[in-house]
């Protein structure tokens, strides 16, 4: 994978597919996290009633390539750990956009020094086995409460 640094973009180039990670600041509400956000499975995500431009709680980074937004990864710290959450437009799953995601989410983690990734998997989400079962297979593992997976960041992985 080639990876590339341009002020708050970084490219990554895998085969013919080109993907841009690009750092929100300020995030704010848009209408592309709406699309994203609405277009999960029902119970998926609690999505804000926000306005168009105003600021969204946490860190947020978009990711696209040729197409448009093909994601959005968001991270939000706390004692040394960060949770994380990964939503793909959904044309564009099951292509590397998410593994490509929690990826950059690890190496954003990883350059602040911080211990864990964790995702709360929503009780309430449809799919919740399925997703479950992916973070498993990228190495989170459930903690003493069931709806919470994490896995240690794995240090050297910055960007």
């Amino acid at each position: 994978m080639l990876m590339l640094w341009m002020g708050g973009l970084k490219m990554a180039k895998t085969g013919e597919k080109k993907l841009n990670w690009i750092v929100e600041n300020p995030p704010q509400w848009d209408d592309d996290k709406r699309r994203i956000l609405e277009s999960a499975p029902k119970g998926a995500f609690a999505v804000p009633q926000l306005s168009t431009g105003q600021n969204v709680p946490g860190e947020w980074w978009r990711v696209e390539d040729d197409a448009g937004v093909a994601g959005y990864g968001w991270m939000d710290c706390t004692w040394g750990d960060a949770e994380v959450l990964l939503a793909v437009d959904p044309t564009r799953q099951r292509s590397g956009v998410g593994e490509f995601i929690l990826d950059h989410l690890e190496k954003e983690a990883a350059s602040r020094g911080l211990h864990y990734l964790h995702n709360v998997v929503q009780p309430s989400h449809p799919e919740r086995e399925r997703v479950a079962a992916w973070l498993m297979k990228h190495g989170f593992a459930r903690d003493h409460d069931k709806d919470l997976l994490k896995r240690p960041v794995r240090h050297g992985q910055t960007s």
